[in-house]
């Protein structure tokens, strides 16, 4: 690949430096992925600039102006702290006609509100948990389609976001209890779906048209207590501790049978299109001692961390690091976006 002019776009609070000298490993954990794609990308002699966004899109529209990048590198995940609104962001970079990696706007509206995309699944028969979506404000009326244990999240909050142990219910009162819990602590809507015992296994997607599917990874959650339910919590994710305590980790998924795998291909290629996604995606996904396949949700621009799965599935198939975010670029910069349709 040529040498590009790239604006990397973050949170405001995610702007790297230029080395990790000095700093604690609490601070670099902070900006990780920020830091390992500025830097990266810098050692393949691209020529890189990064900018943070907050509340405004000045400084933005200002960076693309004065600098003309080739590409914007979008690591944004929420804009005002909102994290649905990261789709208004990437639709004014295509108003202003500026190639961009990652999700198009539509793939990121229909993949972040999770209870749409659900409804988008369903319709398209691609088989998912029963669910139902509690609204804030609503008084709480249980469907009797819906069977016990329950798991309860947000419709749009990612990264594990009021996920816990007390997200699976058991019963009626501990639903009502962690519903309220969402809709007060985390401040959205509470999607609740049929909990289901299983393996834990992403699968990681790149490309526009022709479309490229990772090794199939999985979370294996280790030592953990029986009395504890096997979930992607907030510290399952993101605490060290807790993971080396219990011995939890991801890795290549080892001895699924050829038909999952097959499924778990066709799936996740079907759930790509049906959202209208581009650049980048991650499915995850349970499977049953009996090989049922179920999609829990779509991820749009996942982490991109040089250490975290998505990176680490790309690494084995073969995909450097530096590879994976160059072949990101030429992405962005093949996107059909409706301005080129239109245009040329």
């Amino acid at each position: 690949m040529k040498k590009l002019r790239t604006l990397v776009v973050v949170h405001a609070s995610l702007v790297p430096p230029e080395n990790l000298e000095g700093h604690t490993e609490k601070e670099i954990d902070e900006w990780r992925t920020e830091y390992d794609v500025t830097s990266t990308l810098r050692k393949s002699g691209h020529d890189v600039q990064c900018v943070g966004v907050l509340d405004s899109l000045t400084e933005l529209r200002s960076a693309i102006a004065d600098w003309k990048p080739d590409i914007v590198f979008n690591l944004l995940e929420e804009f005002d702290g909102i994290v649905t609104y990261d789709q208004h962001v990437v639709a004014f970079l295509e108003l202003l006609r500026q190639p961009y990696t990652g999700s198009n706007p539509r793939g990121l509206l229909l993949s972040r509100d999770k209870s749409l995309c659900k409804q988008l699944l369903a319709y398209h028969r691609i088989p998912t948990p029963h669910f139902t979506v509690f609204r804030r404000g609503v008084r709480v009326n249980i469907p009797r389609r819906l069977r016990f244990p329950l798991f309860v999240k947000s419709t749009t909050e990612d990264a594990s976001l009021g996920i816990a142990q007390a997200s699976v219910v058991e019963d009626a009162a501990k639903l009502k209890e962690r519903i309220a819990f969402v809709h007060e602590q985390v401040g959205s809507d509470a999607l609740v779906e049929e909990y289901i015992e299983g393996r834990e296994l992403y699968v990681g997607v790149m490309g526009n048209d022709r479309l490229t599917r990772l090794p199939v990874w999985e979370m294996v959650f280790g030592s953990m207590p029986d009395s504890l339910a096997a979930i992607a919590t907030r510290k399952v994710k993101w605490d060290k501790r807790y993971q080396e305590k219990y011995g939890i980790t991801t890795h290549a998924a080892e001895d699924l049978p050829a038909p999952v795998v097959a499924r778990l291909d066709k799936l996740s290629r079907r759930i790509y299109r049906a959202l209208g996604l581009s650049g980048y995606a991650r499915m995850d996904f349970r499977v049953t001692a009996d090989g049922q396949v179920y999609v829990l949700e779509a991820n749009a621009n996942p982490n991109l961390e040089a250490a975290e799965d998505f990176a680490e599935s790309a690494r084995a198939a073969g995909v450097a690091y530096d590879e994976l975010l160059e072949r990101l670029m030429t992405f962005g910069l093949s996107y059909r976006a409706q301005w080129r349709a239109s245009y040329g």
